[in-house]
């Protein structure tokens, strides 16, 4: 993978970034989305916003080898605040992090009153916990998508500023994703039910199937059948 040829998953976030958008991309790494959207024509501004010096190195290497640096500005700093208000920055893509950390990157914006028109998501885990900020915090889900890399999958969820009441299959398993139910949804969740399949036969095995515990995994395992079928 590099920023010619994005990988399943970075190509999914790429899909939903607005032509046009100017963005920042929060822990970009080698910054290939970024850059490749850039190459692309895609979008007119990027800042690539970085924690460590070694990652910050890394995209601005790439800026250069693809000649985009005119066009783009990377920056070391802590989650959203790479970003200036005189960056206009519209859309923001966080992607390849846990969704306890992304959620934290939003929650420190909030309290900054940072908002932005899109917000492009793409948890490694913990996607309830990314749906539930969003809804608390004024963003609607409007598309959701699930992609299958290797043996891994990855949910990417798109916001923007707006009400929004989800239920708890909703949080839980996207409400655009458990209606559509794709088969690379249904691929993800067989993976769940296969482990937790494996939980419960080691509780039995150990004469706790009247635990709260196994009570715990066997509703989970329903709910996630229901939701599949």
């Amino acid at each position: 993978m590099d920023s010619t040829q994005l990988s399943p998953r970075l190509k999914s976030v790429a899909n939903f970034v607005p032509a046009g958008a100017r963005l920042a991309d929060i822990g970009s790494d080698h910054a290939y989305l970024p850059v490749n959207l850039l190459m692309n024509d895609h979008i007119e501004y990027a800042i690539i916003g970085e924690v460590s010096q070694g990652p910050l190195d890394n995209a601005r290497h790439e800026l250069q080898k693809r000649c985009v640096s005119d066009r783009a500005e990377g920056r070391l700093a802590d989650g959203l605040l790479a970003v200036n208000d005189e960056d206009k920055i519209d859309t923001v893509t966080i992607a390849g992090m846990g969704g306890i950390l992304i959620s934290d990157i939003l929650e420190a914006a909030s309290q900054r009153r940072q908002s932005f028109k899109t917000l492009i998501l793409q948890p490694n885990t913990d996607e309830a916990i990314v749906r539930r900020w969003l809804t608390a915090n004024q963003y609607q889900i409007i598309d959701e998508t699930v992609v299958q890399e290797e043996t891994h999958f990855y949910e990417v969820i798109v916001a923007i500023p707006g009400e929004q009441t989800l239920s708890e299959l909703d949080v839980d398993f996207g409400p655009y994703l458990r209606i559509e139910k794709t088969a690379t949804f249904v691929a993800k969740w067989q993976k769940e039910v296969d482990r937790i399949t494996v939980i419960l036969k080691q509780l039995r095995a150990a004469d706790k199937t009247r635990t709260a515990a196994y009570r715990q995994w066997q509703a989970r395992y329903h709910q996630i059948q229901e939701t599949m079928s």
